[in-house]
């Protein structure tokens, strides 16, 4: 599961199939960050996980 914050504008729905390369959001200036920010989070079995291993170079 992948969680996503600061967006400006969400481009998919919860289950919708993401290609590579595929934008899903817009980001935002939101959050009360000082500037507009990404949140990235990769949950396996309930719990985070280092997305490194999920993302290709």
């Amino acid at each position: 599961m992948s969680f996503y914050g600061y967006n400006q504008t969400l481009l998919k729905k919860v289950g919708d199939n993401v290609q590579a390369n595929e934008a899903i959001a817009l980001v935002g200036d939101s959050g009360g960050q000082a500037e507009p920010s990404l949140y990235f989070e990769i949950r396996r079995k309930g719990s985070p996980s280092n997305p490194r291993s999920w993302l290709t170079r």
